[in-house]
């Protein structure tokens, strides 16, 4: 584990403010019409939080883009399970999460968080790291889709090298998994944790640029996709895709778990939920359908660059 010299935590709280700002910004161009509420909160030991949620537009029925920077006596557990030596130590943790829901069935659901934790031991020197990623959940799929995304996650990873794009991206496909259904969330992307090495400027300039692909990832696929035709089937297949997407975030998802144990704003915690969500006692899509193809084609680990 890294230790703490040169690592300056607010660098990265002003690089996710910054990027706060753009990403909401790009967002309320694309819907058109919706504004996000901006909130600026104090918290405990002179930490702060930014939430900013937009709901009921034309094209996106529910964004939220959070940054926190928030200071404690003790990490909380789910941010310690695999670090003992810091267990309990006073922290510093900055953060970027955010979701977003469409309105429309065919433009996919995606989700990005990047983090910075700062701990700091009893007797002990500084202890540092980053995780986060970024990934999509289309509910009807389309393979063009899938490799934009993928091609530009691979450039994302470009500042660790050509090993970092295959091992986040498998990285993201066991963790963003439903083992209780046997399917993944979605088409995957990147996903990272405990990262610190070779050093802090390294993996702050990975962390950089996953934080900058992201709008060029995911605007085109909206962009394709906003203005396609759909009625009540697909809006309701939509709905039931959601109850997946809670079903993770409630029992699976670290982050949320975090939030919880460490006393955050339960408002903020939970802004990644969608505004609707419906479950249907043991619904199987009709054989050769779009709804059938979703699990067939989309929600298995694949290599989607044929590398």
């Amino acid at each position: 584990m890294s230790h703490g010299q040169g690592v300056d935590a607010n660098r990265v709280h002003e690089y996710l403010v910054d990027l706060q700002d753009r990403i909401c910004q790009a967002l309320e161009r694309e819907d058109g019409a919706a504004r996000f509420r901006r909130e600026e909160l104090p918290g405990p030991a002179g930490g702060l939080a930014r939430p900013r949620v937009l709901e009921g537009g034309p094209t996106l029925a529910k964004a939220a883009v959070n940054f926190t920077h928030a200071k404690g006596a003790a990490l909380p557990p789910s941010a310690s399970q695999d670090r003992p030596q810091v267990a309990g130590a006073p922290f510093e943790a900055v953060s970027l999460s955010m979701i977003v829901h469409a309105v429309n069935p065919y433009v996919p659901t995606t989700h990005m968080n990047l983090r910075c934790f700062l701990a700091t031991p009893a007797g002990g020197e500084p202890v540092w790291w980053f995780g986060g990623g970024f990934d999509l959940t289309p509910v009807y799929g389309f393979e063009e889709d899938a490799v934009h995304w993928h091609r530009t996650t691979r450039d994302a990873c470009a500042p660790l090298g050509p090993e970092a794009y295959p091992r986040f991206k498998a990285w993201c496909d066991e963790y963003f998994l439903l083992p209780h259904r046997g399917e993944t969330r979605g088409v995957g992307g990147l996903f990272f944790d405990d990262l610190n090495d070779p050093d802090f400027e390294t993996c702050f300039e990975f962390v950089r640029s996953v934080g900058d692909h992201f709008l060029p990832a995911y605007l085109p696929i909206v962009q394709r996709r906003r203005a396609m035709k759909f009625g009540e089937r697909e809006r309701e297949f939509q709905l039931y895709r959601r109850g997946r997407y809670v079903e993770f975030n409630l029992v699976y998802d670290r982050g949320t778990k975090y939030g919880l144990q460490s006393g955050r704003r339960i408002e903020s915690v939970l802004a990644s939920m969608p505004p609707l969500a419906r479950w249907q006692y043991d619904y199987q899509p009709p054989p050769g359908t779009p709804e059938a193809e979703l699990t067939q084609k989309f929600l298995q680990p694949r290599d989607w660059l044929g590398a």
